[in-house]
C-alpha cells in the first residue's frame, strides 16, 4: 500500500543521476530522475523530470552520482560504541566474558551517547533503517532503551528498537555474570512496557518495537517461549542470534540435545515475524525450516570475520528463498560502525566459500537494502525506489578519484571504496549532506563518545 504524502507537502526534484531502484525487476537508469514529495517518492523514471512541476522547494544536479534506496540495517548493538578496541583476539565467547563486566556497567547517560556515535556512523554510511539489539539492562541504570530511542530522533534515523534480554547468568550455565541478567517475569512486563509505550505500527512510522531475547546460551526456554508468545498477541517481530558459531551449536545440542534451529523450532521461534543475526552455522535441514517458514537472517560479515565466526552461506540461502538482509553488529566486533562498507565485504566473503559467481554487485545492493527492509517486514515501504513508497534515499558522488574510472555505478558503489555521500533522505528530510549530519555538530558526538568511553573504562578498573 502507497505511502500517503502529508498535505501541502513540498518537492525534491533530484536529475541527472544514475539510478538503481532495486525494484522487483531490478530496474535501472543510467540518467534519470526522482521526484519526492513530502516523505514520499512520487515519481521516478528515465530522463528528465516531468515538466511544470508545482511547489518544487529544492532541485539537485545529480550529475556524477548514483541513487539507491537507502540501506536497512537489520542488526546491531549501538552500547557497544563505547567499547570499541578491546578482545581483539577473541572468538565469540571468550569476547563476550572479557565484556560483560564493563557492559553491565552502563546507564542511560552512557547508552545516549553510544548511540549518538552508533547512529552517526550509520547516517554517514547512507543507512536510513537500523534495528538495534540491547540486551543489558542492569539494575538502577535508569532507562536505556528511552535513551537510544531519544538519541535516534535527535538524528533522524528511521528505528526498530529491540528490546533485548538474558535471564540465564553463570549459575544457571549461561555465559553472562549474574548481576547482569534480570529476572524472567521482569523481563516480560517491561517488553510489553515498551512495546505499548513505543511502538508504532501505522504506516511510515518512524519508530517500532521488537521483542529479542539475547541469545540460547544467555536466556532461559521459558523466556524464548513468553517472548514469542507475548510478541504474537502484540503483533510485533521477534528477533535474537542463532548459529553464530560451532560452539554455540555445541552449547545447544549439550544444553538443549538439539541443535539450534531445532531449539528454536521447538519454542516457537520459526516464522515470517521473526529473523536471527549471523547464522553462520547452518545446516541444509536448516536452511530448508527457514526458507519453509519465511524465518528471515542479518547477515554480518565484518563481525562473522572479526570474531572468525565463521562464513555464512548466503548464497545457499537467496536460493532456497530465506529473507536475508545485511548487519553491521555490535560495534565491539565491527569497530566501523558503518553499513555501506558490509555490502563490498558480503560479495568478498562470499566469493571466499563459493567462488566468483556466488554473490554480485546488484545481489549485495539488494541485499542491504530490500533484503534488509523484507527481513524487518517493511518491505511494501522502504527498500527501493518506486512511486509510492517513503523518500528514504542516498544519492552517492562515483565521478571523484576513487571511482571515476568505474564506468558500472553499482560496481563502484559495491566494489570500490565507500563512496562520498552527497545526500541522504530519511523520510523526506535531508539527514546528510555533502558526508556530514544535518542534524546534529559531528565532533560534539565525538567528544561526548569520548568521554562516555573514558566514564565506562573507570567503572570496570
Amino acid at each position: 500500500m502507497a505511502v500517503q504524502p502529508p498535505a501541502a507537502a513540498r518537492r525534491i526534484v533530484i536529475e541527472n543521476a544514475a539510478i538503481a531502484t532495486v525494484d522487483a525487476a531490478g530496474t535501472e537508469y543510467a540518467r534519470g530522475h526522482v521526484v519526492v514529495l513530502g516523505n514520499t517518492v512520487e515519481s521516478v523514471g528515465d530522463g528528465p523530470p516531468p515538466p511544470r512541476l508545482a511547489d518544487v522547494a529544492r532541485r539537485i544536479d545529480g550529475e556524477g552520482h548514483l541513487l539507491t534506496p537507502g540501506l536497512v540495517n537489520t542488526h546491531h548493538h549501538f552500547y557497544q560504541w563505547l567499547t570499541r578496541g578491546l578482545a581483539q583476539n577473541r572468538i565469540l565467547f571468550d569476547w563476550l566474558v572479557e565484556l560483560y563486566p564493563s557492559w553491565a556497567r552502563i546507564d542511560a547517560e552512557l547508552v545516549h551517547a553510544a548511540t549518538l556515535g552508533s547512529a552517526a556512523a550509520l547516517l554517514t554510511s547512507g543507512c536510513t533503517t537500523a534495528a538495534d539489539h540491547h540486551y543489558v539492562f542492569p539494575r538502577g541504570a535508569g532507562d536505556l532503551l528511552g535513551a537510544s530511542i531519544e538519541a535516534v530522533r535527535q538524528l533522524g534515523l528511521r528505528f526498530t528498537a529491540l528490546r533485548g534480554s538474558m535471564d540465564r547468568g553463570r549459575k544457571d550455565g549461561g555465559l553472562p555474570p549474574d548481576h547482569a541478567v534480570e529476572d524472567t517475569d521482569e523481563i516480560l512486563a517491561a517488553s510489553e512496557a515498551a512495546v505499548d509505550r513505543w511502538h508504532d505500527g501505522s504506516s511510515g512510522s518512524m519508530l517500532q518495537v521488537a521483542l529479542a531475547p539475547c541469545s540460547p546460551f544467555s536466556v532461559s526456554t521459558e523466556l524464548m517461549s513468553r517472548s514469542a508468545e507475548l510478541a504474537r498477541r502484540k503483533g510485533v517481530r521477534l528477533h535474537t542470534h542463532g548459529s553464530e558459531t560451532a560452539e554455540e551449536a555445541a552449547f545447544c545440542h549439550q544444553l538443549f540435545g538439539m541443535g539450534p534451529t531445532d531449539y528454536f523450532e521447538s519454542t516457537g521461534w520459526l516464522g515470517e515475524d521473526v529473523w536471527m543475526a549471523h547464522c553462520v552455522h547452518m545446516t541444509d535441514s536448516d536452511l530448508a525450516k527457514f526458507a519453509e517458514t519465511g524465518t528471515g537472517v542479518a547477515h554480518c560479515p565484518s563481525s562473522n570475520a572479526r570474531l572468525a565466526a565463521g562464513i555464512a552461506r548466503v548464497p545457499d540461502m537467496l536460493g532456497a528463498g530465506v529473507p536475508v538482509g545485511l548487519g553491521v553488529d555490535g560495534t565491539a566486533s565491527n569497530e566501523s560502525g558503518q553499513l555501506g562498507t558490509e555490502l563490498r565485504n558480503a560479495l568478498l566473503i562470499s566469493r571466499l566459500r563459493g567462488g566468483p559467481d556466488t554473490l554480485t554487485a546488484r545481489q549485495a545492493l539488494r541485499l542491504a537494502t530490500m533484503g534488509g527492509a523484507r527481513v524487518l517486514g517493511r518491505q511494501h515501504e522502504i527498500g527501493s525506489v518506486e512511486p509510492g513508497k517513503l523518500a528514504d534515499l542516498a544519492l552517492w558522488k562515483v565521478d571523484g578519484l576513487l571511482h571515476s574510472t568505474i564506468a558500472d555505478p553499482v560496481a563502484a558503489l559495491v566494489l570500490g571504496a565507500l563512496p562520498p555521500l552527497t545526500l541522504l533522505l530519511v523520510d523526506g528530510r535531508p539527514v546528510v549532506e555533502r558526508g556530514h549530519l544535518t542534524t546534529a555538530d559531528e565532533p560534539a558526538i565525538a567528544r561526548t563518545c569520548a568521554k562516555a568511553a573514558r566514564t565506562l573504562a573507570a567503572r570496570h578498573d
